[in-house]
């Protein structure tokens, strides 16, 4: 493939994912229940099959650029942080609530994969599935768990949770909640979620999925350490 021609269907991969994602953003500002995450995940696919264009091919050429943005996307998650009022803020019963998260979306998932029966190495991949996929995948390196697994589980549990946040939100009007709910359960598609109901809401995910990502990075490799050796 030469030069020209990968530099096009890098361009038409950009062109295609970032045109999803403005009409995802659109119908969620028409359809408030509407998950903006799924939506754009439907909307790729739709474009790939009208397009004739393989997945594959597709995913080979995105998959470069949007891992490495991936990245700067996690750490630029500090400027809502940094720009949240701490004034007032109950902040060691939010550590609190984050450690706690930290401990069951990691030891809960692993008990239910060890008790039926999953594999080792499947019940480690289990271990990062409630951090963001950057601290995730690292997480997963240090202990050992098969990243292409630990991907797999860190995504289809944040789409689970981003899809279902606005109805199990029903009847509950505190956006900090929301956003800390989001943040710890759905990390960075929950996050996206939360920006969609406040800004408020998209601070607090933006403080649960940086603080849960940061405890469960310290505490997972050297809980697996242990019981392992």
């Amino acid at each position: 493939m030469s030069f020209d021609s990968l530099f096009v269907t890098t361009l038409a991969a950009i062109v295609l994912t970032l045109a999803a994602h403005v009409i995802a953003r659109l119908l969620a500002r028409k359809i408030s229940w509407l998950p903006m995450v799924i939506t754009a995940l439907a909307l790729v696919l739709l474009f790939l099959f009208l397009l004739q264009w393989d997945y594959n091919d597709y995913y080979s050429a995105a998959k470069p650029v949007f891992d490495r943005l991936l990245g700067y996307v996690t750490v630029l998650l500090a400027v809502p942080l940094a720009a949240m009022s701490f004034k007032g803020l109950p902040v060691k019963k939010l550590m609190l609530i984050v450690t706690i998260a930290s401990l069951v979306g990691a030891l809960l998932p692993m008990s239910l994969a060890y008790l039926f029966s999953l594999s080792h190495d499947t019940i480690l991949a289990f271990a990062t599935r409630s951090v963001t996929t950057p601290i995730g995948l690292s997480v997963a390196d240090l202990i050992g768990a098969p990243l292409a697994l630990a991907n797999l589980i860190i995504i289809v549990s944040g789409l689970i949770g981003g899809a279902l946040a606005r109805f199990l939100f029903r009847g509950i009007d505190d956006d900090r909640a929301k956003g800390l709910a989001l943040g710890l359960a759905a990390h960075a598609f929950g996050t996206v979620e939360a920006w969609q109901i406040s800004h408020t809401a998209g601070r607090y995910a933006a403080f649960g999925l940086a603080v849960n990502g940061l405890v469960t990075a310290i505490w997972v490799p050297i809980f697996i350490s242990a019981i392992v050796s």
